[in-house]
């Protein structure tokens, strides 16, 4: 998912988002230790979704702050 896609979701949509995928990377390490998962690099993936969201909920919390702390 691209970082633009992702910055266009509310807080809320964003949260939600990180709570499947992260739901989803424990559902793919679980298929790599049984040897069920087909596609490896989709591991990778869903680790770097998980931390752009992070990114860009962060982003949005220091922008909030900035804005707080200015008026």
């Amino acid at each position: 998912m691209k970082a633009s896609e992702l910055r266009e979701l509310t807080v809320e949509e964003l949260e939600h988002k990180l709570s499947d995928m992260t739901q989803e990377l424990f559902n793919l390490r679980f298929q790599h230790a049984t040897d069920q998962l087909e596609n490896a690099t989709r591991l990778r993936q869903a680790r770097r979704d998980i931390a752009r969201i992070k990114t860009i909920l962060k982003e949005g919390q220091m922008a909030s702050n900035r804005e707080s702390h200015s008026e």
